[in-house]
């Protein structure tokens, strides 16, 4: 691979995917792009990159997929779904009493594992929370990951990630060497293909929302503008859950940490009322996904 394949590659996976690839991961490109280029029928990543150059929209499609990290499981880092549990549905349940409705949504949702976290955390609430209405919103830049997900259908090594014995027994059915969750926690949950990098306005507005483990692979403008714009998509009293090697501080004003709540954000409306706040008005070059 030469010096500008891998500039091409970096080109293509930024525009596609906001995905910030450094100088120093070739040798994450190569183990992920060399079966990718023997299953095309050529002999290396250059040769790949030349077809991708002649415009080959599948094969550009499969290398974004190749190296969008989808790797998740339940109840992933544990603190931020206690939070969400214990203090903010609560808070929510209080605050939303007039109009008795909750949306949520799980940006860069992967295999569906969070989202059916939240869903089964909500279902245990069902007493407090019923006859509300309950939306809960996955998207992810991947069909093939959203197909998964929507099954929701899941391997004996996928539910010990994380997964509560009790939750197991109570939502799950084993069928065969594998796990289905039942149907009325998978009909909680919409998934959708969707692209960080479009305009969030579509989606409307949400109490919460969950955008963990993914900006940690885009550059500081790209997260910038995706905080300003995430912030236009969160109710002023709503709350923004983050993974744990990720923060606000330092890259936005659009929100402020939540006090003693480690991962959790809340929107900065005084911020949000100054005329220097950016707008958000990134445009990426020439993607239509999710």
């Amino acid at each position: 691979m030469t010096p500008l394949d891998y500039d091409y590659l970096q080109k293509i996976l930024k525009d596609r995917s906001g995905l910030m690839l450094s100088a120093d991961k070739k040798y994450l490109l190569e183990s992920r792009l060399l079966p990718l280029a023997r299953k095309a029928g050529v002999a290396g990543i250059s040769e790949l990159v030349q077809k991708m150059k002649a415009g080959s929209e599948t094969l550009i499609h499969d290398v974004v997929e190749a190296m969008t990290t989808n790797e998740t499981f339940f109840f992933r880092d544990k603190t931020p779904f206690d939070h969400f549990k214990d203090s903010v549905i609560p808070e929510l349940i209080k605050a939303r009493a007039g109009r008795r409705s909750l949306r949520i949504w799980c940006a860069a949702s992967s295999t569906g594992q969070e989202p059916y976290s939240l869903a089964m955390l909500l279902k245990e609430k069902a007493a407090e929370l019923a006859g509300w209405r309950i939306e809960i919103i996955a998207t992810d830049l991947s069909p093939e990951v959203l197909a998964k997900s929507k099954n929701g259908l899941y391997s004996q090594f996928e539910v010990q990630r994380g997964l509560p014995i009790q939750l197991l027994v109570k939502y799950f059915k084993q069928d065969g060497m594998m796990w289905q969750l039942n149907a009325d926690v998978r009909a909680m949950v919409q998934f959708r293909q969707f692209n960080l990098l479009q305009d969030f306005a579509p989606l409307g507005k949400f109490d919460v929302i969950f955008c963990r483990n993914v900006l940690i692979y885009f550059d500081q403008a790209t997260k910038s503008d995706i905080f300003n714009r995430l912030m236009k998509a969160n109710e002023p009293d709503g709350y923004l859950f983050l993974g744990a090697a990720e923060t606000v501080v330092g890259l936005t004003d659009s929100y402020k940490v939540c006090p003693k709540r480690r991962g959790v954000y809340l929107p900065n409306v005084a911020a949000a009322a100054a005329p220097g706040l950016a707008a958000g008005g990134f445009k990426p070059a020439g993607f239509a996904g999710r």
